[in-house]
């Protein structure tokens, strides 16, 4: 009998024990099945299952058409498939497993399928899909209506690679009672505790996008009103290992000789080590130019370290040369009092990204660590959009924001702004958050929208050290779709300089030649001291949301600048994810435009009391599109051609406006 384990047990070459490390842990006990040998016999897998009439079975993967071959033979049959790709259990990798399983099983449209769905209706076939790494077993339990029983054991999983000599197993068979008696009850316990039945529906039209309701694990929690799922926490050390080798699979993929088309056989010779073996130097060369050029920031929350480009982090840096950093900072953000427009306003806009920019590098950990604990990755956003009026100093803020973590200021040109050019730089550049300067609405509309939308980075492949995308574009990207503003750290700046302003000014000059990295190392070793207790509360399930880790940065932040300035600017103050996330932040265009038109065209509106609605004249189809996707879905909003149409009593609450009519007041009034 194999150890209830984990399914990575099958690859993982080598096991380190607690001993190895100095720490003796009891052995657990195991069930061992004793067995007598009486002989091997050469015989086909039909002679191996006939004569039998039902069939009670577990399998770590199958091949369907055997499936289907297979099931013919018996009047009765239940299957357990086990997984053989989910790695830490969570439930949306649960869903996606059983998803891709049905997806399988319906590839086969032939008359084979719409047999074994009507036997799936009338009772005489039961599908089961196991949910959790219960078993590696690979179990066929067969009954004759004479009384005969026999159970076959081994390696062999459910296909005809396996069942039709094509590859080496170990298969054996035990006939009698007793074994028989004792195996079902195996098969029987990983039935009732860990499986969700595959109904006739499901094997129909079940799938991730419009019948997710109706995957075999929906189902079950129909039935049972609630479902249990326990985390994977032993299987830490097996996960990497499958992780790292799907990355040199990946790595040496472009390079490995291709398969025959017809016969898909690969023939290799020592020429084909040796063309591997220069093509690998040289994408080792290639990737050692990409890495000199693009920084490797390693922070890692769970050995407490930071290394950038291989080199260690002193993360006790020298306190006044942490004082000349915040100094620094402090001119620089002062240098804005000379612009003209909402110059408060900027300064607490450009210090509420500037906190999550610091706090990017623990974005990846926290989104993995929510991946396989269910929780909500959009509270780690790893996109930021910083646009605005043309002179608003984005390019040079963000620049020096990078110097003061990293020493340098690399960014990448906007034409070369892809979903997929990102996605490689994101597999490249580790930590420091990659700047994508002056994006134009067109390149915006064309490739971020998508590529934020679609972020599902490194979640499957449970990356950690990935860095956050930041966008920076000019006033031209007019309107921010619901779904990049729910996922994109948004800083919209309007203030700027003049020409000749911009000509004359030194700060941003003389700011980033002097400001080191010295502020930046003390943020990260409080961080750190941080991290395991977020991680820890991400874990619980009593937390009644993800830890608030923006909020946690802020504080740190705060403190730091505290201990070194006798008083602290208005804009250095504690946030959380409310200062980015809330309707107020998020719809703040929208509600300064409203406000505003309430103040000085009031014709502009139509009220009608009897509705309960609100109509606002935007002037253009453009600019009520621009407002409509800000506003808050409580406001149920819709355009009508320049026409802006609300709920009267939440547009109330939201514009803080009473929208009352006045005799004085020349708008229009609904009846």
């Amino acid at each position: 009998m194999n150890d209830p384990g984990n399914e990575i047990d099958t690859i993982s070459l080598f096991d380190f024990s607690d001993e190895a490390s100095g720490s003796a842990v009891p052995a657990a006990k195991i069930d061992v099945v004793r067995l007598n040998y009486e002989g091997a016999e050469r015989i086909t897998w039909q002679e191996l299952f006939s004569g039998y009439n039902k069939l009670h079975a577990i399998t770590f993967s199958s091949g369907i058409n055997f499936v289907y071959k297979l099931l013919d033979m018996f009047d009765t049959a239940e299957v357990i498939f086990g997984s053989e790709s989910v790695m830490s259990y969570t439930l949306h990798e649960i869903m996606a497993y059983q998803d891709k399983l049905l997806e399988r099983m319906r590839e086969i449209a032939s008359e084979a399928k719409l047999n074994l769905l009507s036997r799936i209706q009338d009772g005489s076939v039961h599908f089961y899909v196991s949910r959790t790494q219960l078993s590696h077993e690979k179990l066929y339990l067969l009954e004759a209506d004479d009384g005969r029983k026999r159970v076959i054991m081994g390696s062999a999983n459910m296909s005809y690679n396996a069942f039709g000599g094509f590859q080496r197993e170990n298969i054996c068979y035990v006939d009698g009672q007793s074994a028989y008696d004792w195996y079902f009850g195996v098969f029987n316990e990983l039935k009732e505790s860990s499986t969700d039945e595959i109904k006739r529906s499901a094997l129909e039209k079940a799938d991730l996008e419009d019948n997710i309701d109706e995957l075999p694990i929906a189902e079950t929690i129909k039935v049972k009103r609630a479902l249990v799922i326990e985390p994977v926490k032993e299987n830490t050390d097996e996960i990497q290992f499958t992780l790292d080798v799907r990355k040199a699979a990946g790595m040496l993929t472009p390079f490995a000789p291709k398969a025959e088309k017809k016969s898909g056989r690969l023939t290799v010779v020592p020429d084909t080590i040796t063309k591997l073996r220069r093509f690998i130097k040289s994408e080792a060369v290639r990737e050692k130019e990409l890495r000199s050029e693009y920084p490797q920031l390693v922070v890692d929350a769970f050995n407490h370290t930071a290394a950038l480009n291989d080199e260690v982090l002193d993360l006790s840096p020298k306190q006044d040369a942490v004082a000349s950093d915040i100094e620094l900072f402090i001119t620089y953000m002062t240098g804005y009092n000379k612009f003209h427009g909402d110059i408060a306003g900027m300064q607490n806009r450009y210090f509420e990204f500037a906190n999550w920019f610091f706090c990017s590098p623990f974005m990846a950990t926290m989104r993995d660590m929510s991946a396989r604990f269910d929780q909500n990755r959009q509270s780690y956003p790893v996109f930021g959009l910083v646009y605005g009026q043309s002179k608003a100093g984005k390019t040079s803020f963000l620049e020096t924001l990078l110097k003061m973590m990293i020493g340098q200021k690399p960014k990448v040109s906007a034409p070369d702004f892809t979903r997929s050019s990102i996605e490689g730089l994101k597999r490249t550049v580790k930590g420091a958050p990659i700047i994508v300067d002056d994006l134009t609405n067109t390149r915006f509309n064309q490739h971020a929208i998508e590529t934020i939308k679609n972020d599902d980075f490194g979640v499957a492949d449970h990356l950690t050290h990935y860095p956050a995308v930041v966008i920076s574009a000019n006033e031209d990207v007019k309107a921010v779709a619901p779904e990049v503003i729910r996922r994109t750290v948004i800083c919209r700046v309007e203030a700027g300089l003049t020409n000749t302003e911009v000509m004359k000014s030194n700060v941003v000059r003389f700011v980033q030649q002097k400001i080191g990295t010295d502020f930046y190392r003390e943020y990260l070793r409080r961080m750190l001291d941080l991290l395991p207790d977020l991680i820890e509360a991400l874990k619980s399930d009593d937390a009644e949301s993800a830890p608030d880790i923006l909020k946690y940065s802020s504080e740190i932040i705060v403190d730091i600048f505290r201990e070194h300035l006798p008083e602290l600017p208005d804009y250095i103050r504690p946030l959380s994810l409310e200062n980015y996330f809330s309707e107020q932040v998020t719809g703040k265009y929208a509600m300064k435009t409203i406000q505003n038109a309430w103040k000085t065209s009031r014709k502009s509106f139509v009220i009608n009391y009897k509705n309960n609605e609100l109509r606002y004249d935007a002037g253009a189809p453009y600019e009520a599109d621009r407002l409509l996707k800000e506003l808050p879905e409580t406001l149920e909003a819709r355009k009508s051609r320049e026409w802006l149409v609300m709920d009267l009593d939440e547009a109330k609450h939201f514009f803080e406006i009473e929208f009352k009519k006045s005799l004085r007041d020349s708008f229009r009034i609904g009846r």
